[in-house]
């Protein structure tokens, strides 16, 4: 299990600006669970273990083999990333539909007796067997809101956000990894090379950001895995800034003020009665907050205003 700090260049920027003491980013979590074979679902490879640690999870980061190294065996003998995907994506919708399937058993004899909830679970637990019997993402299934609301308790692995790494070999001649031009179908866009991912993990800041210039290369894969990672999981960064520290929070997009000020102490969240909101770029642009007050670009938000991601916040509340 590993945390790892989300980049940020806004806190930097804020931080001086404001002649803060400390700089403070968001940050996510990784779990690194052992490699799925064929079979998993019946108890090949780890099994059970293995599908049971990816239910713990928001989503689901595959990192996939690309590069080709005699050296490095294949657990399948060659190389073949969409091959491997598709190996993946079966056994986590056989487990799926294992899954489903005991639960109708119960559910079902539920629904029998007219009992309303029973009877709408029971509704969502077809819709995802039909959709795993045809061999798709329980993710694909079309839910109404009431469906949606009795959802919330069926785990499936399928219906967790999917994020694809490709791990390729990257050309230092040519710039670019090796079969990036070859694949016109990845679900991913993101391309990393692990080996050379180690090698800048040793490096000092300095010398990693002058070793990927060198490369050509804009940011790390480490970073760019982050970045996306954060996407996938649906989550936006609200920034808090003062002379004593400039700091990034994480919420779920759509996620209101109050609960917002939640996430910083639950006294923000029960005594909430409003927001000083402004964008990151326009407080650098005024100067500060006394300026972006003067201008009027320092806004008041109450309790019905989503939390835009990038948005700098100071929250007013009653002890």
């Amino acid at each position: 299990m590993g945390v790892v700090a989300v980049p940020d260049e806004r806190l930097a920027k804020l931080a001086a600006q404001e002649k803060s003491e400390k700089i403070v980013p968001t940050s996510i979590e990784f779990v690194d669970i052992a490699g799925l074979v064929k079979g998993a679902s019946t108890g090949e490879g780890l099994g059970n273990q293995f599908l049971s640690n990816i239910r713990e999870v928001d989503a689901i980061m595959e990192v996939v083999r690309f590069f080709v190294d005699d050296d490095i065996i294949h657990v399948q003998g060659k190389v073949d990333p969409i091959r491997d995907m598709e190996t993946i994506a079966i056994e986590l919708q056989l487990a799926d539909l294992q899954n489903v399937e005991n639960r109708l058993s119960t559910v079902g004899r539920m629904a029998k007796s007219g009992d309303r909830d029973a009877i709408v679970k029971k509704q969502v637990l077809e819709k995802y067997k039909t959709a795993l019997e045809k061999g798709e993402m329980a993710s694909s299934v079309h839910l109404t809101d009431e469906e949606r609301e009795h959802s919330k308790d069926i785990q499936l692995l399928t219906t967790k956000p999917i994020l694809f790494v490709a791990n390729d070999k990257f050309d230092l001649d040519k710039k670019e990894f090796v079969s990036q031009s070859e694949i016109s179908n990845l679900k991913s866009s993101i391309f990393i090379d692990a080996q050379l991912e180690s090698e800048l993990a040793e490096l000092s800041d300095e010398e990693r950001a002058e070793y990927l210039k060198e490369l050509g290369l804009p940011e790390s894969g480490l970073d760019k895995i982050i970045k996306q990672a954060y996407k996938t999981l649906g989550l936006v960064t609200f920034i808090t800034a003062g002379p004593k520290e400039s700091k990034a929070w994480t919420c779920p997009s759509a996620t209101r003020a109050p609960q917002a000020a939640g996430i910083i102490h639950t006294d923000f969240e029960k005594g909430f009665i409003r927001a000083e909101v402004i964008q990151w770029n326009k407080l650098l642009e005024a100067g500060g907050y006394v300026q972006a007050k003067e201008k009027g670009w320092l806004r008041v938000e109450g309790k019905e205003y989503i939390i835009a991601d990038g948005d700098v916040v100071h929250f007013r509340f009653a002890n």
